[in-house]
């Protein structure tokens, strides 16, 4: 970190009001300071290179080189934490899961200025996620500023289920395999996902993802899994061979009808402030299908599904954690460490055989 201690930040957007927007919401907060902006990546590389930031936000679409080419070319010879800021279009999302493919830790939406978006909740989001950003490349001196100011109600997954006791009369010998994340989630699905062969039990994903997002994040899967993966659909039968990703801004469930297991989707409100959330997923397979599951927590910031993951535990679920050293951020599986909910602590290359072992 610098002399200053501030988190130094590179504003890239092509958009000027954009960029006014995000520097006056990245300098409200004391540990940042906003060194610069720059209207395409060509002014950019300059400003990388005088001021050397600690972190960039870059616009996903700008004129003369468009952001995955610059993304692409900076991991290459200047790597660096980058958050990109994309539009909620179905276009929008498939560049920016094609940059965190490339490198970039993570994504927030454009600002918007119309009074149905609250600017409240959207400062939080990018303040956090910028510190975040700012932890991966120094995570042992930055871990304590990574939290974000409190300024909505945190429901737990209560909220939406209660947590009843496990339901004990398992019929079925079926198993389930449900996996949750968060930052750096998408592509460590993917890494578990092309490791999967096509008759793998019904797995179903809550990956914390905008509603413009999801149904271009299973499509991308479906196209590098063995497995048929799909955006999860209310009343879906769970079959083997087939993963179901939870819809964005909607939770996902997996639910009894009679031997078999259904996807159940609910628009209660968020949980941990995610929507869908891991916690709430976790609950209803803990109460479900209990021992015939297994839960796998990724990669993520902040501590949704720690503790559902500790009731799938409970319940008889065998439980696993991307270990510290493959996450981009060690926060949801760390704190599910710390709750005692997790069996096996795994490299995320090794999670997929690991799911295995145990079925068989």
């Amino acid at each position: 970190m610098n002399a200053t201690n501030k988190i130094r930040v590179l504003v890239v957007d092509d958009s000027a009001l954009v960029r006014q927007m995000l520097t006056e919401i990245l300098n409200s907060d004391r540990a940042i300071e906003v060194v610069a902006t720059a209207s395409d990546p060509y002014v950019a590389r300059e400003k990388i290179k005088q001021l050397n930031p600690d972190v960039l936000t870059l616009d996903v679409e700008m004129p003369r080189m468009d952001g995955l080419t610059f993304l692409g070319n900076l991991m290459r010879l200047h790597p660096m934490p980058v958050v990109m800021v994309s539009s909620l279009t179905e276009k929008g999302a498939d560049i920016t899961l094609q940059a965190l493919e490339l490198g970039a830790v993570d994504f927030v939406s454009k600002p918007k200025t119309d009074l149905a978006y609250s600017l409240a909740d959207y400062t939080e989001e990018i303040i956090a996620k910028v510190k975040m950003a700012a932890a991966v490349r120094v995570r042992a001196l930055e871990k304590s500023s990574t939290k974000p100011v409190v300024v909505q109600p945190k429901y737990s997954a209560d909220a939406i289920l209660s947590g009843q006791q496990p339901n004990k009369h398992f019929k079925t010998t079926e198993s389930i395999i449900a996996i949750g994340a968060s930052t750096g989630g998408t592509e460590a699905i993917r890494e578990v996902l092309i490791r999967m062969p096509a008759d793998s039990p019904g797995t179903v994903i809550t990956q914390h993802i905008p509603e413009a997002f999801s149904a271009p994040f299973a499509k991308r899967m479906d196209s590098v899994s063995a497995m048929t993966v799909c955006e999860a659909r209310d009343g879906q039968i769970i079959l083997p061979g087939h993963a179901y990703i939870a819809p964005g801004n909607r939770h996902l469930l997996v639910v009894r009808d009679g031997a078999r297991y259904v996807c159940r989707l609910n628009d209660g409100p968020p949980v941990n402030r995610h929507r869908p959330s891991v916690d709430v997923m976790f609950r209803s397979v803990a109460q479900n299908v209990g021992p015939n599951a297994v839960g796998v927590i990724l990669t993520g910031m902040g501590d949704d599904g720690a503790r559902g993951l500790k009731e799938m535990h409970d319940a008889g679920s065998p439980t696993m954690a991307q270990d510290e050293k493959t996450s981009v951020v060690w926060g949801m599986p760390g704190e599910a460490v710390k709750m005692g909910g997790v069996d096996s602590i795994l490299p995320l290359e090794k999670i997929a055989a690991k799911i295995f072992s145990l079925i068989k």
